[in-house]
């Protein structure tokens, strides 16, 4: 897509500091890092988001976000990772190319995830959320 930042970043028009790629990704140093090693793994053919990629590109999206993974938390000597998908502007989402974050931890980190806040089903709704979708 021509105007894909990350397009751009996977044909080499936009530098990058690229860690690892294959046939099917490629994943590079995020530039506004949430902690240092936090990388981005994208797949080479353009999907807006997880919703709309292809099951196939997804598969080999994922293996290459474990490969990526373990060699973050080994490569920044980090305790864990914390891997993050933001799908469609209302979660987030900047750059419309489906993308993997792998975000490396370490306890006392101070980076958080913040899931909040809460909201408490009524008497009935749990069942009927889950009706919902299960028929959707």
């Amino acid at each position: 897509m021509a105007d894909c930042i990350f397009c751009k970043i996977i044909e080499g028009t936009i530098p990058s500091e690229k860690v690892y790629e294959d046939d099917d990704v490629v994943a590079f140093l995020d530039i506004n890092p949430v902690r240092k090693g936090h990388t981005l793994v994208v797949p080479r053919q353009h999907s807006k988001d997880l919703a709309g990629t292809d099951p196939a590109v997804l598969s080999r999206a994922i293996t290459a976000v474990q490969k990526v993974a373990a060699r973050v938390t080994a490569g920044v000597g980090a305790e864990g990772f914390m891997m993050a998908v933001l799908n469609g502007p209302a979660a987030g989402q900047e750059v419309f190319h489906l993308h993997f974050h792998v975000i490396p931890r370490s306890k006392g980190d101070g980076a958080g995830v913040t899931f909040g806040p809460h909201e408490a089903y009524g008497e009935g709704e749990m069942a009927e959320a889950a009706r919902k979708i299960r028929g959707a």
